[in-house]
């Protein structure tokens, strides 16, 4: 029973090919009725190759107009996000373009079986467009793979894949057009793959930045060294703020003043850069500044000093801590302790740095959990360097910044309280204060 079943298939078949052979032979005789006896076959397969695209074209304009539109009705249904991709990235569309592909490619050799020359033509063409089609298709998924990716993995802020789907879709057009350009030329797409290895050093120079960017984005995801949304400082690029793209050749960096910067990827291989990611993920933001102390009024420490410095609340434990301290030191010794140099003593400068360690101990915008350090660095031409060595508790830059102000004016505020000196170079009011009186412009000498 099957085989008679597949024997009268196989026959209704072969007898609708031969019906549909027979278009051209009927088209021709009827041409040549009309008074055409030259090239009636030719103008006969070119008839029928011309109905043969409308209808392929009239078939794709009911299919984008109804199942294209079913599938997206049905898609939009549904609970799940990622396709909504499909719709976007324009794959029902794209998919739309099969089915007229494979109505030409399948329907040349039969209705052009009287012009070979034309059907190959015609098949050619289809299978061109048909693989251009797919290749489409392949990167829209792709696409959509990635978005996806990046909407809903956890990973996504971490670990980028752009880079890689690039790549992915780098190889589907080069393997395509090695395909089409085989089809198009009647040539085996394995032997023009085999012709290519002569060309690899052209290739290689053409395809140069791809390759170093392809090898740099496995080096930066693997090492983690920079993803979305860090903020890095690359002055040879002249880069600083967050990086708003990484893809497979450029990476692309959102100054603080709104320009952008884009960097070749492989350059933060070969090249150095600052990535600010850890002060982001710590618990606090680094403040390093210098207060410069005019050296002239450093000072011992007289009693009055310590009895009214006493006063200060933050200072009090660490006064009567060290003047204990001194005065234990002091009562062994058989100098003359009248002589300021002889015996210890304590400094309005030291006394000066251990208020400066209270009160940022004590100030709520520093993170006391971190390190704290108030610290003398080595004197130089500007002074007595009183470096601060802390961290903010609120990393945001705007806030950052007002805190850090906030306590430099104190400090500046407060030096007189210590008989201290800011450190200033002299100004064009301190060089004339010194050179006298100006003298009479008429006279030419010094006015009374």
């Amino acid at each position: 029973m099957a085989t008679s079943i597949w024997q009268d298939g196989d026959s209704t078949g072969a007898a609708t090919t031969d019906v549909l052979r027979g278009i051209p032979k009927a088209l021709e005789s009827w041409l040549e009725g009309l008074g055409l006896t030259t090239g009636a076959g030719e103008v006969a397969s070119l008839s029928l190759l011309v109905a043969l695209v409308f209808v392929a074209w009239v078939v794709h304009l009911l299919t984008r107009r109804f199942i294209v539109n079913l599938l997206e009705s049905f898609v939009r249904r549904t609970d799940a996000e990622w396709d909504n991709l499909l719709i976007s990235e324009g794959f029902f569309k794209h998919l739309a373009h099969l089915l007229p592909t494979l109505i030409v490619y399948l329907g040349a050799p039969v209705l052009l079986y009287g012009s070979p020359s034309w059907a190959d033509i015609a098949q050619r063409v289809a299978l061109v467009y048909l693989v251009y089609v797919t290749a489409h298709m392949a990167s829209d998924l792709l696409t959509v793979g990635l978005r996806a990716y990046e909407r809903t993995s956890a990973e996504a802020g971490k670990r980028s894949i752009k880079s890689y789907v690039q790549v992915a879709r780098l190889i589907v057009w080069l393997f395509a057009t090695i395909v089409m350009v085989g089809v198009a030329i009647d040539r085996s797409p394995w032997a023009l793959l085999t012709g290519l290895g002569a060309m690899t050093a052209v290739l290689m120079l053409v395809f140069k930045d791809s390759i170093l960017g392809l090898v740099a984005s496995v080096q930066i995801a693997g090492n983690d060294m920079v993803r979305v949304g860090d903020w890095i400082e690359m002055p040879s690029h002249g880069a600083d703020g967050d990086v708003i793209e990484i893809n497979l050749t450029t990476v692309k960096v959102r100054n603080w003043n709104k320009t952008i910067s884009t960097i070749p990827t492989y350059a933060l291989v070969s090249n150095a850069f600052k990535n600010w990611r850890g002060m982001s993920e710590s618990d606090g933001r680094r403040i390093k500044r210098s207060l410069y102390l005019d050296v002239s009024s450093i000072r011992l420490a007289t009693e009055a000093d310590l009895d009214r410095w006493g006063r200060i609340a933050c200072l009090e434990p660490y006064l009567t801590e060290r003047r204990e301290v001194v005065a234990k030191h002091n009562q062994g010794l058989s100098a003359d302790l009248e002589m300021p140099v002889n015996g210890r003593r304590l400094t309005n400068v030291g006394t000066f740095r251990a208020y400066v360690e209270a009160y940022l101990k004590a100030h709520p915008g520093i993170n006391q959990d971190m390190t704290l350090l108030v610290r003398q660095l080595p004197p130089t031409e500007r002074g007595l360097p009183i470096e601060l060595y802390c961290f903010s508790s609120d990393k945001r830059w705007g806030h950052y910044e007002n805190l850090q102000s906030d306590i430099f004016d104190h400090l500046f505020a407060v030096l007189p309280e210590f008989d201290l000196k800011a450190f200033q170079g002299p100004t064009g009011e301190d060089v004339r204060t010194l050179a006298g009186p100006r003298p009479d412009a008429d006279s030419g000498y010094p006015a009374d």
